[in-house]
């Protein structure tokens, strides 16, 4: 299947495809986008369930193949446009952590703080698939304290995942920054791929009248 195939972008601006979309970006990807309403409920319309029966947003589709779940998004995009050089390769050395960092975000930061933030008590020791969440921070702070991103000097996909994701649970207050966070947030956040994401889903959301 050839990377200039047809690519869909199914989105909202008030969800986890502004990550998908802050990648795009930094891939420099020509996609064609179709808004998801929330407010009308399109993302549990009949047509989008054929797209991804959880009625989560975003999803992809290229060439016919769908791409549903962020971090399954994230492999697929760079490994597939492989030209910006977002991910290292199946027998780069980096490998390895890449994908540890990318499934990490899903399999433990995201329930750990989930958790944290309802304030639901941890289950006995073993018995939750993240351990705990100080343990879960602990680790995400050391890898950021040892910089300058999660693969030490090298830039990939990760850190525009790990970037965003962090921008949304800091600005939500679900969890506590600190200058590690922050530090790494500005290095990445800063890059103009990422200004202009922000930029574009900030004027659809006014476009939409989804704005503040």
């Amino acid at each position: 299947m050839s990377s200039q195939a047809r690519l869909e972008f199914f989105h909202n601006p008030h969800s986890r495809g502004c990550m998908t979309r802050a990648l795009l970006e930094e891939l420099g990807v020509s996609f064609e986008m179709h808004t998801i309403d929330f407010r009308k409920d399109e993302q549990h319309s009949a047509e989008y369930l054929a797209i991804n029966p959880m009625g989560k947003v975003p999803a992809l589709r290229h060439d016919g193949t769908v791409i549903t779940e962020t971090v399954a998004i994230y492999i697929y995009l760079a490994d597939r446009f492989d030209a910006a050089k977002l991910a290292p390769a199946l027998d780069d050395p980096d490998r390895g952590s890449y994908l540890r960092w990318l499934v990490f975000y899903a399999a433990a930061f995201e329930p750990a703080v989930g958790d944290h933030a309802s304030k639901r008590p941890p289950l006995p020791r073993g018995q939750s698939g993240y351990g705990d969440f100080e343990s879960v921070m602990a680790t995400l702070n050391s890898q950021l304290a040892a910089g300058p991103y999660l693969l030490g000097s090298r830039f990939s996909a990760a850190d525009v995942l790990w970037a965003n994701a962090l921008a949304w649970v800091t600005g939500f207050k679900l969890i506590e920054s600190n200058p590690h966070i922050d530090a790494y947030m500005k290095r990445v956040l800063e890059r103009p791929a990422q200004q202009r994401a922000r930029a574009a889903d900030q004027a659809l959301a006014a476009q939409m009248g989804m704005a503040g």
